[in-house]
C-alpha cells in the first residue's frame, strides 16, 4: 500500500482550476488503487512554522556543525516533523495556481521549509548536491489566468512551472507528469471551461499509471 501526499495550493478551494484537475486525478487514481492512503494537506489552512530569524539561526547551527540550544531546538523539531509528514510519502500531487508569474506564497514557504540538507537533499565535493528523494513520482496541476504557450514571448514571464520542476528535481523528485489549465482569465469562461475540461481528460489519463 502506497501512501500519497496531496498538496492544496490554493485558497480558492472549489472554484479553484488547479484543484479540480487534481481532485479528478485523485479520485482516477483512488479508482484503480483503492486500497493505497491518500493525505490532503491544504496548506492554506496549515499552520507552518515561520522561517523566521530563529528558525534560519537553527539552521545555520546545524551546517556549522555546532549544538542547538533549546530554543533552536524547539523551533527545529517543527521543521523535522514537516519534512517528515513529506519525506514519509511515496507519492506526491500538487495544485498549484500561478501567483504574480510563480507560485503562491504559502507553497514557497512550505518548501523553504521542506528543502534542507541532510533531510531531502545531500552535498559533497565528489558528488555535489545529490536529492534523496529520488523514485518517488509527482503528478502537478497547474493553473494560470493567462497562457504562456512554448515558443512565445509570454512564456518568459512563466516561473511557476520552471520552479516546480526545479526545487522537486533538487529533492530527486524527477518522475514528474503534469495537467495545465490556462488560459483560465484571458479568454474568458467558455475557453476556462474547456480547457478544465481538457486538463481533467488528461489528469485522469495520467492517473492511470501513477
Amino acid at each position: 500500500m502506497a501512501k500519497v501526499l496531496y498538496i492544496k495550493a490554493s485558497p480558492r478551494k472549489g472554484r479553484s482550476h488547479s484543484v479540480a484537475v487534481a481532485d479528478a486525478f485523485v479520485e482516477a487514481y483512488k479508482a484503480k488503487n483503492p486500497n493505497d492512503e491518500i493525505v490532503t494537506l491544504d496548506i492554506f489552512t496549515e499552520n507552518l512554522i515561520p522561517f523566521d530569524g530563529l528558525t534560519v539561526q537553527a539552521k545555520y547551527t546545524i551546517l556549522q556543525g555546532k549544538e542547538h540550544s533549546p530554543e533552536e531546538l524547539s523551533v527545529w523539531k517543527n521543521v523535522e516533523k514537516r519534512i517528515s509528514e513529506f519525506t514519509s510519502a511515496d507519492k506526491y500531487i500538487f495544485a498549484v495556481p500561478m501567483w504574480n508569474f510563480g507560485i503562491p506564497y504559502r507553497l514557497k514557504q512550505y518548501f523553504d521549509i521542506l528543502v534542507q540538507p541532510g533531510y531531502t537533499f545531500s552535498f559533497s565535493p565528489d558528488e555535489g548536491y545529490k536529492g534523496l528523494l529520488a523514485g518517488k513520482p509527482a503528478f502537478i496541476s497547474y493553473a494560470s489566468g493567462g497562457e504562456y504557450a512554448e515558443g512565445t514571448a509570454a512564456k518568459a514571464f512563466d516561473y511557476q512551472k520552471g520552479y516546480m520542476t526545479t526545487i522537486l528535481g533538487f529533492m530527486g523528485i524527477t518522475d514528474v507528469k503534469s495537467a495545465t489549465v490556462e488560459p483560465t482569465l484571458q479568454g474568458g469562461p467558455e475557453v476556462a471551461a474547456a480547457k478544465k475540461e481538457a486538463a481533467i481528460g488528461e489528469a485522469q489519463k495520467a492517473a492511470a499509471t501513477f
